[in-house]
């Protein structure tokens, strides 16, 4: 599982600019089931998306078709972790540690 942190790294009339595609990227990778979870960061300077996965290199191609990394208006850390605690009604998505 992956944590995606963007960090917005244009003025924000920028990023508005490219907002709808942005959306509509994310809706995608959210209906191919990639994506479980995504918002803005609080303050606005950027946003956190989760995504599933295994393969650390696909993760960072995804992130590289984002229309806001094509815009150049973003900037992506990718952390990987194991989520091996989650709440009852993420159990879908607990992971065993490799072994």
């Amino acid at each position: 599982m992956f944590v995606l942190e963007l960090t917005y790294i244009a003025p924000i009339e920028r990023i508005d600019a490219a907002l709808d595609e942005h959306v509509a990227w994310l809706d995608a990778h959210m209906a191919s089931g990639v994506f479980i979870a995504a918002g803005r960061k609080v303050p606005r300077d950027g946003g956190i998306i989760i995504a599933l996965g295994e393969d650390r290199a696909k993760v960072e191609e995804i992130t590289r078709s984002d229309p806001f990394t094509v815009a150049g208006v973003c900037e992506y850390t990718v952390t990987e972790f194991v989520a091996t605690k989650t709440a009852p009604a993420l159990e879908q998505y607990r992971q065993e540690l490799p072994s």
